[in-house]
């Protein structure tokens, strides 16, 4: 037997009023007649209440005859089985797994730190009773694993000076980063017979040693990403109020009043602070 086998036992309800007849009549015989006999009537019946079995929904019992698997109930409801039957209890309700914060190298070999969140469930009770030692404790170190393969095939950020532009990142790429990492822990953990319905990264971030130096980094990235934005803006500016006043023949400028304007405007126009405006009363070239 290698795979789940799904059993319908007896009615529980029936086998209870069973129970009750053999051993409570036996326990009245003895006492009403003073016989010794109907103790083997009350015993029976005590024999055949450990048999009786409750199934919760969402849960199962897989049933064991001295070592050997015979079937498992997941039908809700009050059963009765061989009363030397094991019966080992497995959820199937849907679990919550957030992992430790742990400390790996992305892509790039900067160290982070990363949490996962799991939503997962038993789908073959066989293979989580008897393929895998603990299958909580293997759901808790296969996501661990897998979360560290992950952080280290993409880099957790995109930077200029890196010289490479990656398609998918850690921080930006939430999707792609979480239907991979849900389809690695979905195989690492399919010997145990357990699904994963979600698998999403629950915290990131630097770590510590560099966190700091990682978000200056980043300011001056943005920085100059801005600057950049920013002259191209102010290019585009003088070169339509230059064109727009040769136009116009508001002003003629030559060659060096033209770039004193230049000038002028870039310094207005890039400047972070605001400019103060200085009133000329003489000739232009005062």
């Amino acid at each position: 037997m290698t795979n789940e086998k799904i059993v319908a036992p007896l009615n529980g309800y029936f086998m209870l009023f069973i129970f009750i007849l053999l051993f409570f009549g036996g326990i009245a015989a003895i006492i009403s007649t003073g016989s010794a006999w109907f103790g083997i009537m009350a015993f029976v019946g005590f024999i055949l209440a450990f048999g009786l079995v409750l199934v919760n929904p969402n849960s199962s019992r897989v049933l064991l005859l001295f070592g050997k698997y015979v079937g498992t109930i997941k039908k809700n409801g009050l059963y009765w089985v061989n009363p030397l039957f094991s019966k080992k209890k497995i959820s199937l309700r849907a679990s919550n797994f957030d992992s430790e914060r742990l400390k790996v190298n992305d892509k790039l070999g900067n160290p982070v730190m990363i949490s996962t969140i799991l939503v997962w469930r038993v789908t073959n009770t066989y293979k989580a009773a008897f393929e895998v030692d603990d299958y909580k404790n293997f759901v808790r170190v296969q996501t661990d694993a897998a979360v560290r393969k992950l952080a280290s095939m993409y880099p957790y950020d995109n930077f200029a000076d890196e010289g490479i532009e990656e398609d998918i990142t850690l921080r930006s790429s939430v999707n792609e980063v979480s239907e991979a990492l849900e389809k690695e822990v979905q195989e690492r953990l399919s010997m145990a017979g357990i699904e994963v319905l979600e698998a999403r990264i629950g915290y990131l971030a630097y770590a510590q040693e560099i966190a700091n130096a990682m978000l200056k980094r980043q300011q001056a990235t943005a920085i100059v990403a801005a600057r950049h934005k920013i002259v191209e803006g102010a290019v585009s500016m003088v070169e339509m109020a230059l064109e727009e006043l040769n136009e116009k023949n508001i002003v003629d400028l030559d060659e060096e009043r033209k770039a004193a304007m230049v000038s002028n405007l870039m310094v207005v126009l890039c400047s972070d602070k605001d400019a103060s405006p200085i009133v000329n009363t003489g000739t232009l070239n005062h």
